[in-house]
């Protein structure tokens, strides 16, 4: 019976898998065809036009970024031109500062030394006003002295008396 089973079917060799066929290969590629179309169609077009969408969000955010990025860096050189030029101004006035403060101090230890040479001047004229005072004190007591030493030893009268003073001032007028 087996025997009769085999005997039955007809002997067909068995496909290969790679022998080909036209009629699968037509028909595959009308599948892929339609599968094509229908992507391009419905699939395609709006995955590509987001996509370009999103390519130019992309470049629109990157020429964004660099303009801001330009204006930060000219920004960032502004703030640091400024600063240098603060700090120079800053310099400039310390300096100003100090050469003022320095003016000032210089003018008045002059007139302080000035001050001081004015004092030991003044001073000095007073020691020599007061020695000469001291001297002509002296000097007048001295004549005094002579004056009633002379009265004394002549003894005169009034007029004689009167006399004598008259020609003692006059020597002091001479001397």
């Amino acid at each position: 019976m087996i025997v009769g089973i085999l005997q039955s079917v007809p002997e067909h060799p068995t496909p290969a898998l790679l022998d080909p066929k036209v009629g699968l290969f037509v028909f595959t590629l009308l599948v892929f065809l339609i599968v094509a179309f229908i992507l391009k169609r419905y699939a395609w077009g709006p995955i590509t036009s987001a996509l370009e969408n999103r390519q130019k969000t992309i470049d629109e955010s990157i020429k964004r970024a660099e303009i801001a990025l330009a204006e930060a860096r000219q920004i960032s050189e502004d703030n640091e031109r400024a600063r240098r030029a603060s700090e120079a101004d800053a310099q400039r006035v310390l300096r100003e500062a100090r050469e003022a403060a320095d003016a000032l101090r210089s003018e008045e230890v002059e007139r302080t030394r000035d001050q001081i040479r004015g004092m030991q001047e003044a001073a000095r004229v007073e020691r020599e006003k007061q020695g000469a005072l001291d001297e002509l004190r002296t000097e007048v007591a001295d004549l005094a002295i002579k004056a009633a030493e002379k009265l004394l030893q002549e003894n005169l009268d009034a007029a004689k008396n009167r006399r004598l003073v008259e020609d003692f001032i006059r020597d002091l007028n001479g001397n």
